[in-house]
């Protein structure tokens, strides 16, 4: 694609530079980071596709996100601001309370016999101290794998095989909405479960559920942190793991992502303030979870790193306690800029499709909302854009990459958006669309895979953890040269990215490749639909035809027949006859994984009357129920 490599302005000149010298780009961008000691060049490439950043390089994370700045005299800056609706908690750590607490958890697991390199599972609900466990083995140089709080049992112990932590840090509890959710029983069985045995389990217990100890393995958090000696930061290489973090809802043999420390410190903290807008004090909020790589990235570690002031918030967009939920904490705490998925802003449309409970708050401090996490459909983005008057901006990258592959610039150039598509590559990606027989190069607007030229940036996965063979297989095996995606997309004749969802999305209707992606933002267009999914479902003599599942918005009480029958007629005039679009079927909710991301593949496999498991990461597994006696009234999951 060559529009985006020759454009003019600030954001052409970085992304020429970085990716026609590399080494010069990001060698200026690690001039923000403090080194231990210096690296000895920028890049390695001399192992393709095994790439290193700034090899030779000592530093520590947990310094430059926390003691640095309190040296450089921000110490009584709040770091962190913890918010809880569910537990009507609000409460918040200056960087040298965040410090003191990260160090004293940093000795309690020295205490315990970590050391540099070993491992420790993190198994925590949304409370301060998950983030302070992955600083404070960030600051002893040991290597944190976050799962997922109340995630299944099987799913925890296979995590734990693969990971082979020394401990585990886990809580009493989580509390969803008004439920709480006791973790001990979860940990015990993953541990039953598991070949490998943790020598220690910390648990920090919540006043809402008490955890039965086990005697000789388990200790309690608040007692250990109390005895703890502080910890002083341990120097680790450049290349040396941060974190593992296994993509969701994986199987088997799990896929542990690995971020190194280097490259990973360098990318956040020059994305913060080149995509994000933001500056050292003010107020950046990541509605997410830290069980996934959002949480990690921009709850816990850019943030920090630049010095900004972070939210960790304990509830969901809608019932803790109303559709206002957001607008109350951007107003209360002075937000600057919230990054959340597409679907946390369908529920409160859905809710609130007036946007009356906006009018109770004064968000006039809030100057741009990030979406990612699901492509943002056109109807959702116009929704939020004429609600919130302030840029509207989807961004697009995955748990690989650890931080955005294509995005608009709220500090390096800010372009026109364009509803629909992700905007243009950052600066380190050299984005192309492959012909995905041939691996040939395309041209705008045609369609194709998603691949981008290696180098990858830096804060992208070197590897997999203990795994490179199935690294080369996942990611660089399909197109000698390029990170296959996995996604499906195009470039516009402006240089504009569209991603169409994932390559298994894409069907084949009688001979026509289709794109569901296309075919949803068709459905949620219609203005009584809240959200939809739109699968391919087996047929014998086309091959696959799309059906669409869609959830109407609060209030709605037309009949569903009259609502589908439109939304048939939508499809057929606006793709035309070829989609073989026949089926919309009204359910009150669509199955989701606690992210946010509606499970398709799920979907699809249901209403093919295919095997399938109910994934881990599921919200709500009556959900998938609900999935199959809507695809039964229409001849499917049989």
């Amino acid at each position: 694609m060559k529009t985006t490599e020759t454009t003019a302005g600030r954001y052409g000149e970085a992304f020429n530079e970085s990716v026609k010298d590399p080494s010069s780009f990001w060698g200026k961008a690690a001039q923000d980071v403090a080194w231990k000691k210096p690296y000895d060049r920028v890049l390695d490439d001399s192992n393709p596709p095994f790439y290193k950043w700034f090899p030779g390089g000592e530093l520590n994370t947990c310094y430059n996100a926390l003691d640095l700045h309190i040296e450089q005299g921000f110490g009584d800056r709040t770091a962190l601001i913890y918010d809880s609706p569910v537990t009507d908690t609000v409460k918040k750590f200056s960087y040298s309370e965040l410090r003191d607490r990260v160090a004293r958890v940093a000795g309690m697991l020295q205490g315990l016999g970590v050391k540099k390199g070993g491992r420790v599972i993190i198994y925590m609900p949304m409370i301060p101290e998950a983030l302070i466990a992955m600083l404070a083995c960030a600051r002893i140089g040991a290597i944190h794998s976050v799962v997922f709080g109340g995630f299944a049992a099987k799913e925890l112990a296979v995590r734990i095989d693969d990971a082979k932590p020394t401990v585990i840090l886990s809580a009493s509890c989580g509390i969803e909405v008004k439920r709480v959710i006791p973790y001990k029983p979860l940990l015990d069985e993953a541990i039953k479960m598991s070949s490998h045995k943790p020598e220690k389990c910390v648990i920090f217990q919540r006043p809402q559920a008490q955890a039965e100890l086990t005697p000789g393995r388990d200790l309690d958090w608040a007692e250990l942190e109390k005895k703890a000696v502080p910890a002083d930061c341990v120097w680790v290489k450049s290349e040396d793991p941060l974190y593992i973090l296994y993509t969701s809802g994986t199987t088997g043999v799990p896929k542990g992502v690995v971020r190194d420390n280097g490259g990973h410190a360098v990318a956040l903290k020059w994305s913060m303030k080149h995509i994000y807008g933001i500056n050292p004090g003010e107020v950046y909020w990541a509605a997410s979870d830290v069980g996934w790589v959002v949480g990690h990235s921009y709850i816990v570690y850019a943030p920090l790193l630049l010095g900004a002031t972070t939210i960790m918030y304990e509830g969901k967009p809608v019932g803790t306690p109303d559709p206002g939920a957001f607008w109350r904490v951007i107003s209360q705490h002075k937000v600057k800029a919230l990054f959340t998925a597409p679907t946390a802003f369908r529920a409160i449309k859905r809710e609130d499709a007036k946007g009356e409970y906006l009018k109770k708050y004064d968000i006039s401090c809030f100057e741009t909302l990030f979406l990612a996490g699901e492509r943002t459909d056109p109807d959702t983005y116009f929704w939020a854009s004429d609600l919130l008057k302030v840029p509207v901006i989807d961004h697009w990258w995955q748990t690989e990459t650890g931080w955005a592959i294509c995005a608009n610039f709220r500090n390096l150039e800010l372009f026109p958006i364009k509803a629909g598509s992700a905007s243009k590559p950052v600066p380190g990606y050299n984005v192309k669309i492959l012909d995905s027989a041939t691996g040939k190069e395309l041209g705008p607007n045609e369609q194709g895979i998603v691949g981008i030229k290696l180098p990858l940036p830096p804060g992208n996965l070197p590897t997999l953890w203990q795994n490179d063979l199935k690294f080369q297989e996942s990611y660089t095996n399909a197109y000698p040269g390029y990170y296959f995606t996995g996604d499906g997309g195009y470039f516009d004749e402006d240089g504009y990215i569209y991603i169409m969802g994932r390559v298994d999305d894409v069907i084949n209707v009688a001979g026509h490749r289709l794109s569901t992606g296309a075919m949803e933002e068709i459905v949620a267009q219609h203005p009584d639909v809240a959200e939809c999914a739109v699968i391919g479902a087996e047929d014998q003599l086309k091959g696959q035809v799309p059906i669409a599942f869609y959830v109407t918005k609060a209030g709605v009480s037309r009949e569903p027949g009259e609502i589908s029958a439109e939304l048939v007629q939508m499809v057929r005039n606006q793709i035309g006859p070829l989609a073989c679009f026949k089926s919309a079927v009204s359910v009150p909710r669509l199955p989701k994984t606690r992210s946010g991301k509606i499970l398709r593949a799920t979907m699809r496999k249901i209403a093919d009357s295919q095997k399938y498991s109910t994934p881990a990461t599921i919200e709500d597994p009556t959900s998938l129920d609900v999935i199959k006696e809507a695809a039964q009234t229409i001849g499917y999951a049989k």
